[in-house]
């Protein structure tokens, strides 16, 4: 099994916070989670064995973020049975592309 998602967390309404401090902080609490993840600079994707480590993972980022409000956006991708890597899922893509799944 296999468990996938797309992870944004933010400050809102926050105007003396210093938002990539705090979006760093979100990133860096996923570092005690059981979950593989790489930050993009829209969202950070999350990979995991189960979904309860998703769903701890995204709790840690959010209450990492020092802040009155924060959003926190996540969508989930819950492979029941079978096991597909997050590199497996854009390697399929790309087969089908026939080059990288990004502009030239």
């Amino acid at each position: 099994m296999t468990v996938t998602a797309s992870l944004s967390v933010a400050p809102l309404d926050s105007p003396g916070v210093d938002f990539d401090a705090e979006i760093a902080s979100a990133v860096d609490a996923l570092d005690d989670c059981d979950v593989r993840y790489e930050t993009h600079p829209m969202e950070t994707t999350l990979e995991a064995e189960t979904l309860d480590a998703v769903l701890d993972a995204a709790k840690a980022a959010a209450e990492a973020v020092d802040a009155p409000r924060v959003s926190l956006n996540l969508k989930v991708d819950h492979f029941r049975e079978e096991t597909l890597a997050v590199d497996e899922k854009v390697d399929r893509v790309e087969a089908h592309l026939g080059r990288e799944a990004r502009s030239r």
